[in-house]
């Protein structure tokens, strides 16, 4: 299985296609594995060499070699980012990121990052805008206590699904994450599939302790506002007016900070990428990569 060793982490990572290279950053507490088929083969078709990888705690990556968080600790993040305490950084898994794209060789790559993979997406574009063609950012948010918060009725269940005991066999663990799933999903939600998914996902990573640390990192990161402002990057914002975890503000606060950003809202995606909407998606991450004025594939080293 293909490793990379950088900024002190092994990290897991995948290939497939041919092409521009396009980087896809999964979300919080969730595997490469979890990016809908149909979206990856999608990008693809279009002609893209995609990248995916498990970020650090998480799948196949390395685990950092730290307790993991009070649930008490995280409940003070959630009330003040000034209280928040964390052992690596949204900044640190960024650079894992960069450091993934100089081990494949290459200079720049199209990046696309998912809910906790959006913030990473975007710091990464702040910390090495020169390994950056374009950014699109889905269902994430700035880092703003001002917005994308979850949903105030979304609180108890957040709590349950990212702070509650974990499950102690794999058929608990997978009627967990199906629940879990269902709880942030919109009214297209494939249980099958995702059931399948989340199998798998137990295969790869049964104890995945990384993700109350990847929390923490999340809370102890800083107001990314100021640096998506400095920005000059073509940048696509995709958000759901469904979604309960992040909620649309986030999106909207996204798309303002980012110079010449485009904002693409979809009334029926929550904190998913819905199967009716990804060619839709996947059409305007493609318009929005040929809005680079380099072609991530000839920046290739």
């Amino acid at each position: 299985m293909p490793k990379a060793n950088v900024n002190g982490i092994e990290l897991h990572y995948e290939e497939q296609g041919s092409g521009e290279p396009i980087l896809l950053i999964m979300g919080l507490a969730t595997q490469l594995i979890a990016w809908p088929p149909a979206f990856v083969a999608g990008l693809v078709e279009r002609g893209y060499h995609v990248i995916c990888f498990d970020n650090r705690d998480i799948g196949l990556s390395m685990k950092i070699d730290a307790p993991a968080p009070e649930p008490r600790a995280i409940v003070r993040g959630l009330a003040s980012k000034r209280l928040a305490k964390a052992d690596y950084l949204l900044a640190d898994m960024a650079d894992d990121a960069a450091g993934l794209i100089e081990h494949l060789g290459l200079t720049m790559v199209h990046v696309v990052g998912v809910s906790m993979g959006g913030m990473i997406a975007q710091e990464l574009a702040i910390r090495h805008p020169d390994r950056v063609a374009t950014l699109t950012s889905i269902m994430s948010n700035t880092g703003s206590k001002l917005h994308g918060r979850p949903a105030t009725t979304f609180l108890p269940e957040f709590s349950k699904s990212f702070l509650g005991a974990r499950p102690s066999t794999p058929d608990e663990a997978l009627a967990f994450g199906v629940n879990a799933w269902r709880q942030i999903s919109g009214p297209h939600f494939d249980e099958d599939e995702l059931r399948e998914m989340i199998r798998a996902s137990i295969d790869r990573d049964p104890d995945p302790i990384g993700r109350v640390r990847q929390i923490a990192a999340i809370l102890a990161s800083p107001d990314r506002t100021p640096g998506l402002r400095a920005l000059r990057v073509p940048t696509l914002v995709v958000h759901g007016l469904m979604d309960r975890l992040v909620s649309p503000s986030g999106g909207i606060a996204t798309a303002k900070a980012v110079p010449g950003s485009r904002l693409l809202m979809f009334p029926d995606m929550a904190h998913d990428l819905p199967r009716p909407r990804i060619e839709e998606i996947l059409d305007a991450i493609d318009a929005n990569a040929k809005r680079s004025p380099v072609s991530a594939r000839e920046s290739a080293g």
